[in-house]
């Protein structure tokens, strides 16, 4: 529990093991470059700057784990507490590196390749867990702008949900150490696989509040989203 007059600083997991293959690239995508430097850089940067964040653990491909060291001693960044190997899927490699974190701690999980992290996610997350007791985590996200249609395998339409209760959940997603560490093993045990940090969550612990951020917060997924790094 977390009195709303101590200040609270968190661990932040990068996962930076993903590969490029949508992107048809040769290369895991996080390391495109921006604004001369690879983009989990941008975020490690801005996690180096913040005062809410502590340390930080970054997962990446094992191959990949020399450079990262020499990347993170390029650019400066000195809070990176542990360089850990990831797994085959994302909530593999998450788990691979909460087992590095302390479960007293708050925890945040960063996509790799969300370049323009900013640390008022990070503010606004943790003045939420401790102002509000009853929540497990804080997701940050942002409204759908488009009517979202649900079909069947055949592609006919079977309903139309309100758009006012959807939302696009984003990272960083932030969550009580303890809480989330028990959720992936709980996961693990009963071979779970989550659409994301959230979903083991909610799956077993239960309230997971959404706060907004902003649409630039984008995942740079596709060979199309490139062009949001050239504005």
């Amino acid at each position: 529990m977390y009195s709303s007059n101590i200040e609270i600083k968190c661990t932040l997991i990068v996962a930076a093991a993903g590969v490029g293959k949508r992107m048809g690239l040769d290369y895991p995508k996080q390391f495109l470059y921006h604004k001369g430097k690879p983009l989990f850089i941008n975020i490690l940067e801005t996690a180096e700057k913040s005062n809410y964040i502590e340390n930080i653990v970054v997962v990446t491909k094992k191959e990949l784990i020399p450079e990262v060291k020499n990347l993170c001693e390029k650019f400066g960044i000195k809070k990176v507490s542990n360089i850990v190997e990831g797994g085959k899927e994302r909530q593999e490699s998450i788990y691979n590196g909460l087992q590095v974190c302390k479960k007293e701690n708050i925890i945040a999980v960063q996509d790799g390749v969300r370049p323009f992290f900013k640390e008022e996610y990070i503010e606004k997350s943790l003045n939420e867990l401790k102002e509000n007791i009853e929540i497990n985590g804080v997701v940050i996200g942002m409204p759908v702008k488009d009517t979202i249609k649900v079909v069947d395998e055949n592609g006919i339409i079977t309903s139309t949900p309100k758009r006012a209760t959807l939302f696009l959940a984003q990272t960083p997603q932030v969550f009580r150490g303890e809480i989330l560490i028990k959720a992936y093993e709980k996961a693990k045990n009963e071979n779970f696989i989550g659409t994301d940090d959230s979903s083991l969550v909610e799956r077993y612990f239960g309230k997971v509040k959404l706060l907004e951020g902003d649409y630039e917060n984008i995942k740079i997924t596709t060979i199309d989203d490139i062009k949001f790094l050239e504005n």
